[in-house]
């Protein structure tokens, strides 16, 4: 396989490239509903209510694990139905949850409601979307992911503002009304546009030629599981290191981003300006999960992972520092680093087993990443109840990182990616 069409970062054709709008705008949906979005609900909803925050705020914590059910029953589905019939049915779920988000009249039921929104938008951007690019690019999705979790930072940039202001306008109940219908409409347009595999819209993986597939590409038939069952999946360390290192990863960005808002205002900063650097910090972000996806594509997962890890650590030691210059240069960082965190949810699994079975691979996988994710939520809330800011929680973010280190450097990167290993073979 050629270089150029190997580590090409716009060559994904048409159809490819309606695959990667599709899935950007579920991760869209998800970081405003589930994460960014929080800043402003959920201190509206427990103004509302006359509820403690912090126990609004550990709601997500529960949310989280809760969704470990669901992330369980959408892998399920999806391998039974497919990547593009799952989507549309979470974006509906998630648009009927979110709109009762703002008709909650208890704790209970917000959290019933919230439950359901994580569970189901997670389930369509990461499950059905993650076995979209591992189908449609199995070579570059480091680069695709890349551009699918711009839509994380474009929810920062603009989800945020966006409900802040619907909310403050419109009351709660009216103002989630809004992306609620538009998530279901997301959901409409992809059962209708979107394939499950580039080969029913007449392509092939990675948008390459057929001379380079045979030659490249492990063309040999497989069942969808690939011959994997939960219980071998369960038994091989990559899965668990594959897990646990992108979950990581995911709990500190997550960690980071929910309490933004309130981290910046705790450092002295309006609602306002605190709202504001969120927006600029996203803009960064942008660029952010470009740049590492093309490092993954052109250098390997494992090496990205590596630099990304460094780089965070760097980030969140700035910004614990609490000076000015500390600030400002950790915003820079940290939008970087939200920019590329979620890239590495999809691109190493795929890189380690490939795209043959990844909907089994990713029906197990995910679950865990998602049950690791979800522990931000309670680190904030007690850093907030024991030291008064969130500046405990960002050092533990930072230890948790250097674990993370060692855990990236004894993976297998393409352990049993047939595609990779076909390559290796033609080398040889």
């Amino acid at each position: 396989m050629s270089n150029e069409s190997k580590t090409s970062i716009s060559n994904f054709g048409r159809s490819g490239w309606g695959v990667v709008i599709y899935c950007a705008a579920m991760f869209w949906f998800y970081v405003g509903m589930v994460n960014d979005g929080s800043n402003i609900t959920a201190p509206a909803f427990a103004n509302a209510m006359n509820i403690d925050y912090p126990l609004v705020l550990s709601m997500g914590t529960i949310a989280g694990v809760i969704g470990f059910l669901f992330f369980v029953l959408f892998g399920q589905v999806n391998i039974k139905i497919g990547a593009r019939k799952t989507s549309f049915i979470c974006m509906l779920m998630a648009g009927i949850a979110y709109a009762g988000i703002g008709f909650s009249t208890s704790l209970l039921m917000y959290a019933v409601c919230l439950c359901i929104v994580t569970g189901s938008v997670m389930s369509g951007g990461y499950i059905a979307g993650g076995t979209l690019v591992a189908k449609w690019f199995p070579k570059k999705k480091g680069i695709v992911m890349g551009y699918t979790t711009m839509g994380h930072n474009l929810a920062s940039a603009f989800y945020v503002p966006m409900i802040a202001f619907l909310v403050n306008s419109l009351g709660l109940k009216v103002g989630l009304l809004v992306p609620s219908i538009d998530v279901m409409l997301l959901g409409c347009i992809g059962l209708l546009m979107i394939r499950d595999t580039p080969e029913e819209r007449g392509q092939l993986p990675d948008n390459v030629t057929p001379l380079e597939y045979k030659e490249h590409y492990a063309t040999d038939s497989v069942d969808v599981n690939g011959g994997w069952t939960t219980k071998s999946l369960l038994k091989e360390r990559e899965l668990w290191l594959s897990a646990i290192t992108t979950g990581i990863f995911q709990l500190v960005t997550v960690g980071v981003m929910t309490q933004l808002v309130v981290r910046n205002m705790q450092l002295g900063f309006t609602e306002v300006q605190a709202i504001s650097m969120m927006t600029v910090l996203a803009a960064i972000g942008v660029f952010g999960s470009w740049a590492f996806g093309v490092i993954d594509t052109k250098k390997g997962t494992k090496p990205a992972m590596l630099l990304f890890a460094g780089w965070y650590i760097v980030a969140l030691a700035l910004n614990i520092t609490e000076t000015t210059v500390g600030i400002y240069a950790s915003v820079v960082m940290i939008g970087m680093a939200i920019g590329g965190s979620a890239n590495f949810t999809t691109s190493l699994p795929s890189a380690v087993f490939g795209r043959h079975g990844f909907e089994k691979v990713n029906s197990v996988i995910f679950p865990i990443q998602g049950i690791i994710t979800s522990m931000n939520f309670v680190l904030s809330g007690l850093s907030i109840r024991l030291v008064g800011s969130l500046r405990g929680v960002y050092i533990v973010f930072i230890g948790v990182l250097f674990i993370n280190i060692f855990l990236i450097r004894i993976i297998d990167e393409h352990k049993f990616n047939k595609d990779f290993k076909k390559e290796e073979e033609k080398v040889a």
